[in-house]
């Protein structure tokens, strides 16, 4: 993984020597709660959830991940989540990206396909698990964004 990421809601992501998890406080500000979650952000995710067939979604947490160009994220499982009932929904913002939506199976696959400002993906159910992830971003500028993209991942952690 090479962007930069925080959080926002009742749960965060963090990574340190113990590995990844979701902890209800920011370690870099002093163990402050993370940011609420914006409503109009959480409305968005849940209304995107319902179209997508999970009318009771309600997100407790948002990834913050920040690619400038180069940076990636390789094929990983969202499987540190209490709920895998509940889907993965994703904004994204800024330059384009090639996301990655493989097999339940590291091997397997993946489709590419190409996700530019405003789109939203929404996965679940039996695709709940399946590898996913971002090619390197390529240079660019987005005009309200700059040279960056910014994606928002709206799960139900807890």
């Amino acid at each position: 993984m090479s962007v930069a990421t925080t959080s926002c809601g009742h749960l965060g992501w963090m990574t340190d020597r113990r590995g990844y998890r979701y902890v209800t406080a920011d370690p870099l500000r002093e163990q402050a709660p993370w940011p609420a979650m914006p409503p109009l952000l959480a409305t968005l995710a849940e209304q995107a959830a319902v179209q997508a067939g999970f009318p009771a979604f309600r997100p407790d947490s948002c990834l913050i991940n920040r690619y400038v160009p180069g940076a990636k994220m390789s094929l990983h499982q969202d499987k540190d989540e209490a709920d895998f009932s509940q889907p993965i929904v994703s904004v994204s913002l800024g330059l384009p990206a090639v996301f990655q939506f493989g097999g339940l199976a590291r091997s397997d696959k993946a489709q590419r396909y190409l996700l530019t400002h405003g789109d939203v993906v929404v996965w679940g159910g039996p695709d709940r698990l399946r590898f996913h992830g971002v090619l390197p971003i390529k240079p660019g500028e987005h005009p309200r964004m700059g040279a960056q993209r910014i994606n928002l991942t709206f799960r139900v952690a807890g």
